[in-house]
């Protein structure tokens, strides 16, 4: 067939990227090849809009094992020989058309990044984005991606330990599904993902390809429409038994010492491990494509090329060793296959029964490499003039304060998320120390070292759309609080940044300042970005998705049994507010929800004044001051105080100290940088010792179940409890009940 600048439109390629493969090339590429560079050279793949950007974060630590972007996953030290790896990436626009297999292949997807490293995972975590929660669709999607990620994740044996979910109108089409996976492994036993060795096997391991996944990652670089149903071959399909089954053999055949490199085959399939590990070898690759073991009969080269079958590796192997690879994938009973080998050209050369397919620069097809980078323009989105014209004193303080508070924790942003955990499972393994003791971050034993992980996914995607700048840094600086507030030292951060088309201005602007204030408030924390995922076009057609960029972020504590948890201890005990209480009401869920108010400032936030905060917090923790810690977000003081007494069924009595304060900011506003401590009254002398010249007041004491707020009664917590734990099956219920019946 002729190849055609619309040949490569149908790809989704430019006229002017096709020219740029030509010149490289020197030639018109055949099919094979255009399919290859479409895959490659696609959004996911090569993150051509993005890359420039990305170098300016902080990409260097004292602790990092690999430099940033330079393995499949990030790799810290955690002491006494061992390292923590890690990563998250989104498998949004695939769970949007098939959220079961979507999100399920996700997690594999993730674990596999984790254990080709030579790691084996102990904990998961997600960050889930939908729409009305009162939507049939919502609904459908909801139920879709959470059993998907429960099937994957209990199966294959890895624990989903933590995570965050939020419901807004903007990710109605588009869901946002980030999977994160946590793995330690021993220093020096680490598998790198490079292609070395001229005359080196090359293997092909874990199960069959086929059809499935074909396409994905240009499907994954374009807008969701009403047409993308038709693109379902375009979604993996998983099997977490599988999975299992090539973890073990992958951590297995690495203590033989026969591999040279090995690397999992997710976006854009053979090409993508192929190309990535020879160009990171600086070697190429001659591979026999009709070698790969098929599921499905007379695969074409394209197909063999791009598919994105799961639970696959590609890897080489040291020469005259191969028996000792093909026992251990004999033994776990699975496919394990010769395909090729390493030279020394620095080209990928793809046979089928003899005849050459393909030829190409393994260099030019890569991220750094030949892809192209782009950069391209932005202004401030039009909406901002709404946001600046906000005026809060035109927002009157309700008088009944109280109903305010009941309608608020029932918002399914606030409320519990039980009806989506309880389908997880969270204590296989026995590495989870947070099921029982709930604290800020989830925090999991880092066997065989006896230290603590404390681990956390973060992101108020409503304060980046109000201020992309300000809120991308509340979004780091809530992962290190959370994981201060459970007594960790934060390590590193992995980020997932969803947005929306990088070819609208106004998009890319929302892009390019969340990243300056993620990259700010990460050197700020000492917490470089270790890697990730850049997820653009998640939009439809009617407008963008809120700028979501994801952290999910790693602590370290000495001893598990540094653990601080959330909730109060005991009655008595002493409630002091750490940081400055404001009548802060921007974008906050009181304001957004219940007010009716889309466009306001981010809330209140100082980066100094949030540092000092996480040095006071750890500094208390440490000296064995505090009882309890828990950080003031969404729903604000009031839901803060409601959190920490549910474990213990406790309640409070709390008095708000300034009167200058608007009462509703002060209790349900969202200004940052506070958090919510409980004290031994035999140990408040030695607390506010300690607390110096530190912002904090003292609310009241810690009841038996009562709610005590500014000396009114406000029930007691096992109502409020009732309230909070069932608000999200209640209306899943009652709205299927309302369908039923208009159905009738």
């Amino acid at each position: 067939m002729e190849i055609t600048v619309k040949t490569a439109q149908q790809l989704r390629l430019t006229s002017d990227e096709f020219e740029l493969i030509k010149q490289k090339l020197g030639r018109t590429p055949n099919f094979n090849e255009l399919c290859a560079f479409s895959g490659m050279w696609s959004e996911h793949c090569s993150y051509k809009n993005s890359i420039k950007w990305l170098k300016t974060l902080p990409r260097e630590g004292k602790k990092m094992l690999v430099k940033a972007g330079e393995e499949n996953a990030g790799l810290m030290d955690i002491g006494d020989g061992f390292g923590v790896v890690f990563k998250i990436e989104s498998h949004n626009h695939p769970s949007a058309i098939e959220p079961f297999q979507g999100a399920a292949t996700g997690v594999g997807g993730i674990h596999r990044d984790i254990f080709t490293m030579g790691a084996r995972p102990v904990a998961s975590l997600n960050s889930l984005r939908f729409g009305n929660l009162k939507d049939a669709k919502t609904q459908h999607l909801l139920s879709g991606v959470v059993h998907g990620i429960g099937h994957y994740g209990n199966c294959f044996g890895v624990p989903t330990v933590g995570g965050e979910i939020y419901f807004e109108g903007r990710y109605h089409t588009n869901p946002l599904v980030n999977a994160m996976s946590v793995g330690i492994v021993k220093n020096g036993e680490t598998v790198s993902a490079t292609a070395e060795g001229i005359g080196n096997p090359v293997f092909f391991v874990g199960s069959a390809t086929g059809k499935d996944g074909i396409g994905g990652a240009s499907f994954a670089s374009a807008d969701i429409t009403a047409e993308s149903t038709q693109e379902l071959p375009a979604v993996q399909v998983g099997d977490p038994f599988q999975e299992k089954k090539l973890l073990e053999a992958c951590l297995e055949v690495i203590q033989t010492g026969a591999v040279v490199g090995m690397q999992d085959m997710g976006a854009a399939g053979i090409i993508c491990s192929t190309a990535e590990m020879s160009a990171k070898g600086g070697v190429g690759m001659r591979i026999d494509l009709d070698k790969v073991p098929t599921r499905q009969a007379n695969m074409k080269t394209w197909e063999l090329l791009l598919s994105e079958s799961q639970e696959r590796m590609l890897m080489v192997v040291e020469k005259g060793k191969e028996e000792a690879v093909k026992k251990v994938f004999e033994k776990w009973d699975l496919p394990c296959s010769n395909i090729g080998e390493v030279t020394g050209d620095g080209l990928l050369k793809f046979y089928m029964h003899g005849v050459l397919e393909a030829e190409l620069p393994a260099e030019e097809l890569v991220l750094g490499g030949g892809a192209p980078q782009y950069t391209r323009e932005y202004k401030e989105p039009a909406y901002m003039e709404k946001i600046k014209a906000f005026d809060p004193a035109a927002i009157s303080v309700p008088d009944d304060l109280k109903a305010i508070a009941e309608e608020l924790v029932t918002i399914p942003n606030i409320a519990s998320k039980r009806w989506v955990y309880v389908q997880y499972d969270s204590m296989v393994g026995a590495g989870n120390a947070s099921t029982n003791q709930p604290s800020d971050a989830a925090v999991v034993i880092g066997k065989p070292t006896g230290k603590g992980l404390a681990l956390t996914t973060d992101c108020n995607s409503r304060y980046v759309f109000a201020d992309p700048y300000k809120g991308a840094m509340i979004a780091v600086a809530e992962a290190a609080r959370n994981i201060v507030c459970s007594g960790g030292q934060p390590l590193g951060v992995t980020n997932c940044l969803n947005f929306g088309n990088p070819y609208d201005p106004e998009i890319y602007y929302q892009f390019v300042h969340a990243i300056k204030g993620m990259g700010e408030a990460c050197t700020k924390f000492d917490t470089p970005v270790t890697g990730g995922n850049v997820s653009f076009y998640n939009q439809n057609p009617d407008g963008a998705v809120y700028p979501t960029p994801t952290i999910g972020m790693v602590g370290l504590l000495d001893s598990v049994n540094d653990k601080m948890t959330m909730y109060f201890k005991a009655e008595g005990d002493v409630v002091f507010l750490v940081g400055k209480a404001r009548g802060d009401i921007n974008s906050s869920e009181y304001l957004h929800k219940i007010k009716g108010v889309e466009y306001s400032p981010a809330p209140y936030f100082n980066l100094d004044e949030e540092f000092a905060l996480q040095q006071k917090i750890a500094e208390l923790i440490k000296a064995g001051a505090i009882e309890s810690a828990h950080d003031v977000s969404e729903g604000g003081l009031f839901i803060t105080l409601l959190e920490s007494g549910f474990h213990g069924n406790l309640g409070v009595d709390v008095v708000a100290s300034d009167s200058d304060i608007r009462k509703d900011g002060y209790w349900f506003g969202e200004a940052q940088s506070r958090v919510v401590v409980s004290v031994k009254p035999a140990k408040v002398a030695a607390f506010r010792k300690l607390l110096g010249d530190h912002p904090f007041e003292e609310l009241g004491f810690v009841t038996n179940g009562s709610i005590e707020i500014d000396g009114m009664n406000w029930g007691n917590i096992i109502s409020w409890k009732e309230k909070y734990d069932t608000a999200i099956e209640n209306l899943l219920a009652g709205t299927a009940s309302e369908q039923a019946l208009s159905a009738l």
